[in-house]
């Protein structure tokens, strides 16, 4: 491709983040932003020099020169916005998850295919450093066999905005399971999810989801393996973590269980502590100091994922580049929509199984099925 391409964000808290990277990317303009209120849209416009600005997502979708769209909007709106840009003919970068039932993972899945555009769940918790170490680990065959995987995703989400409130734990659990999944190679096919505890009543109207937390058993498609997921939301006691571990038969890994630790590795039962090192070198060199920093000049303007879990690992750079460079090299991305409708409804499908008591269920297979 001979000119750059023109990227619009939509939302811009988390969004914001990504805002610098685009301006520094050498295949990428940082084109236009898009923000329902007008007040935060200038601010972001005067800050970073942006003069294409829209209120409306729909007339953003109708400029010609907008050649992507990074979607940061509230979860409710994600299906919608990215089934709209697509159809638009717009690549789509979404954060996660894809969607919040399976039917809206399905036309998803189908307006990609009809539009032949790129879609990619920005899912953070697969090019964090930690997740950069243990792929090498496992590539260079210093794991070995794999045997199991346990994920977890814990975090007391009070005072979030309103649409956070009382939403399933496993609806929002791609950061637990899309780890495990992606370095076992495999997909979800079958899980098995028990519901514990109870939040408050006013947080359970909101979707009718009682649990404070869920915790699944995972059987992977065309493998010998299991996995085990946990995920909290509210009323639970815990440090923010997003952690996976991995058992092989020569290493496994463990997340350490305070963030001022390090993660152990596990040779026989012999267990080491180690430094996980940034991954910033496999990064255009005008990126790779946003592993390890926000965008903003001001203390007061860090986002809660950089207050939070040190801004995703360093995985915003890593998840805007591979977008760029998809589009670019005319290839499918990691994840791909298929890879990211199965992370979503490997937790949709968990929470439907804990509000029947554990029952088994089926994940789909996107690449394979036919839309029910």
């Amino acid at each position: 491709m001979g000119s750059k391409i023109r990227v619009g964000i939509v939302g811009l808290g988390f969004g914001a983040e990504f805002i610098p990277i685009y301006q520094n990317h050498p295949h990428t303009e940082m084109y236009a932003i898009c923000q329902r209120t007008e007040e935060k849209l200038q601010q972001i416009g005067d800050h970073f020099g942006i003069q294409a600005r829209y209120t409306s997502f729909e007339e953003m979708l109708k400029d010609d020169k907008l050649d992507a769209v990074h979607i940061n909007s509230p979860i409710p709106n994600h299906a919608e916005q990215s089934i709209a840009a697509l159809k638009a003919g717009k690549h789509v970068a979404c954060t996660v998850p894809m969607a919040t039932t399976i039917e809206d993972c399905w036309r998803i899945v189908e307006a990609q295919r009809e539009s032949g555009k790129i879609y990619m769940m920005m899912e953070t918790c697969v090019y964090t450093r930690e997740y950069l170490f243990v792929k090498e680990l496992r590539d260079s065959g210093q794991l070995g066999k794999i045997q199991f995987l346990r994920g977890a995703h814990h975090q007391e989400m009070k005072g979030w905005p309103g649409y956070w409130e009382g939403l399933p734990p496993m609806h929002y659990a791609t950061h637990a399971v899309s780890p495990l999944l992606a370095l076992a190679g495999k997909e979800a096919e079958y899980v098995s999810c028990l519901g514990s505890g109870r939040i408050a009543d006013q947080l359970a109207s909101k979707y009718g989801s009682p649990f404070a937390v869920e915790s699944a058993t995972f059987r992977l498609r065309d493998s010998n393996l299991a996995m085990e997921v946990s995920r909290s939301l509210f009323e639970t006691a815990r440090e923010y973590v997003e952690s996976f571990d991995v058992y092989g038969d020569l290493m496994s890994f463990e997340w350490q269980q305070t963030e001022g630790e390090r993660p152990v590795v596990f040779r026989g039962e012999q267990a080491e502590r180690v430094e996980v090192p940034d991954y910033a070198g496999l990064l255009p060199e005008g990126i790779r100091k946003y592993t390890t920093e926000g965008v903003y000049d001001a203390a007061e303007n860090v986002h809660l994922s950089f207050a939070q879990g040190s801004g995703h690992g360093g995985s915003h750079p890593h998840l805007a580049h591979e977008f760029v460079m998809s589009i670019i090299e005319r290839r499918a991305p990691f994840p791909d929509v298929y890879t990211s409708a199965n992370w979503t409804s490997a937790g949709i499908c968990a929470h439907e199984s804990a509000m029947n008591e554990g029952k088994q269920i089926r994940v789909p297979d996107f690449r394979q099925d036919s839309k029910q």
